[in-house]
C-alpha cells in the first residue's frame, strides 16, 4: 500500500497563539514562518499534531512529498 503525504502550509503567525505548545507544534511539524509549506506523512501523530495548530494552518492530501 502506498504512503499517503499531507501538505502542511502555516497561515497565520504564531505570535497570536498564547499557548507554547502551540509554538512548539509548529516547530515540531517544521514549520518556522508565515507562508511555509512542508509535506509530511500521514500518520495519527502528524493529524493530531495538525488538529492542535488547526486554526494556524491548512493541510491538504497531496501524491508525495516534493522532490521526488
Amino acid at each position: 500500500m502506498a504512503k499517503k503525504w499531507i501538505q502542511v502550509t502555516q497561515v497565520r503567525s504564531e505570535i497570536s497563539t498564547p499557548r507554547k505548545t502551540h509554538r512548539e507544534t509548529l516547530r515540531a511539524l517544521g514549520l518556522t514562518r508565515r507562508g511555509k509549506s512542508v509535506v509530511v506523512e500521514d500518520t495519527p501523530t502528524n493529524r493530531g499534531q495538525i488538529r492542535a495548530v488547526c486554526h494556524l494552518v491548512k493541510a491538504v492530501e497531496c501524491s508525495g512529498p516534493l522532490g521526488r
